[in-house]
């Protein structure tokens, strides 16, 4: 059975997360192209929201961000980086839907497409970005035409999916010190829905 399989059956949002918290300790231990693991860039990208005083919710979404690359497989998760876009802030998103609301999944949804829109907006943003974003750009369609920015800019998260985006490429720091993984879990938990959506 797949993580995403898996993680899509459980019956309690208890057990949900106690999921998301295992794939942290197993599958993101590997590195996808950057300096650090997943979960060290998980728990950095956490780390930047919980310093800029922000809501549980954006630093849940922070932490579980890239939770679509975790239920990938190991050759999916090369792909993306060879040749195709998989779309993880999608994944990721969906599969947190079920059990999060939508202060803690759009922001994860729209975390790439804030990585588009500030390319376009801004035009010192890219010299910033990580070599591993600026290849998965590329993949991801570069800069926004003009009608898919007008769409990004009516998005009502759109302002926390920006600030997420800020904390992800923050968060690629060998050595960084942070919180454990465990610590998270009362807030991850605090947030889950008692009735999961169908």
């Amino acid at each position: 059975m797949s993580h995403l399989t898996h993680l899509g059956s459980v019956a309690t949002g208890e057990a949900f997360v106690d999921g998301l918290f295992d794939l942290f300790r197993t599958v993101g231990q590997d590195h996808y192209d950057e300096a650090v693991s997943q979960v060290d860039h998980a728990l950095q990208t956490a780390a930047l929201a919980e310093r800029d005083r922000c809501p549980d919710a954006l630093v849940a979404a922070c932490l579980l961000h890239d939770v679509g690359h975790l239920v990938s497989g190991p050759d999916d998760a090369d792909a993306a980086y060879r040749d195709r876009d998989l779309r993880h802030e999608r994944v990721g998103a969906a599969l947190l839907a079920r059990w999060f609301d939508r202060e803690v999944t759009e922001p994860v949804r729209l975390h790439v497409s804030a990585k588009r829109y500030l390319i376009t907006v801004d035009p010192g943003y890219r010299a910033g970005l990580s070599p591993s974003s600026i290849r998965s750009l590329e993949l991801q369609g570069g800069s926004l035409s003009d009608p898919d920015r007008a769409t990004l800019e009516a998005e009502p998260h759109l302002e926390a999916g920006l600030r997420l985006r800020r904390f992800d490429d923050g968060g690629k720091v060998v050595g960084m010190e942070v919180r454990p993984l465990d610590e998270y879990r009362p807030l991850v938990l605090g947030l889950v829905r008692a009735v999961p959506s169908r």
